[in-house]
């Protein structure tokens, strides 16, 4: 699977697309916002994309996931059910930071533990990874050895977990017993900041040593 990473709005978040070189077929995940520059990023490497993916429900995730939708008139699928009440409350998101309003969403399929998201010949496996939101998912491709895992892990740290519903001790435990043993190389792209490995931050991440 290829991917391409684009930094949106004043976040910094990790825009992917991601796309399958044998069949083309592309997906976006977590466009937090920055639209048109997502659609130059698609546009200057003929890619159309066929779905949007959501990790979870913060404003900074899902701020163009609407536009971009009818845009190209794809659906959006994720997060997990229980994360429902921050894509409801996505105009109280924006007000909170001074943002335009972001209308409230609801996707057109939610994921669950196990679920499989299909991207022409790449098998995305969904975990269920609950701490940072209640309903936050990540999207594992097993053969490429590749995660997008939102805001759940980064590179030397680890998602917040102040916001109401979250858990840092149900973070903790998603990382430790559902991304860790997928294997120390495999290479993670987080929601905010670079790439890392899940070996390197096994080994060095100071909330999990």
């Amino acid at each position: 699977m290829n991917y391409h990473i684009i930094p949106v709005t004043a976040f910094s978040q990790n825009c992917s697309v991601i796309w399958d070189e044998e069949s083309g077929a592309t997906a976006l995940v977590d466009p937090g916002g920055d639209a048109e520059a997502i659609k130059t990023a698609l546009a200057e490497r003929n890619l159309k994309p066929a779905q949007i993916l959501l990790t979870h429900g913060h404003l900074d995730h899902v701020g163009a996931a609407a536009e971009l939708a009818a845009c190209y008139r794809i659906p959006v699928i994720g997060p997990h059910p229980l994360d429902a009440v921050w894509l409801e409350n996505l105009p109280v998101q924006s007000q909170m930071f001074g943002l335009p309003e972001c209308a409230p969403l609801t996707p057109d399929r939610w994921l669950e533990e196990g679920d499989i998201v299909r991207l022409g010949n790449v098998s995305l496996e969904v975990l269920h990874c609950p701490g940072h939101t209640p309903g936050h998912v990540v999207f594992f491709d097993r053969n490429g050895r590749l995660l997008i895992s939102g805001d759940v892990i980064f590179s030397g740290g680890v998602g917040r977990t102040d916001f109401p519903q979250g858990s840092h001790s149900d973070l903790i435990n998603a990382i430790k017993t559902k991304l860790l043993p997928l294997g120390d190389d495999v290479t993670f792209i987080p929601g905010h900041g670079p790439q890392s490995t899940l070996g390197r931050e096994r080994l060095s991440n100071p909330f999990l040593v």
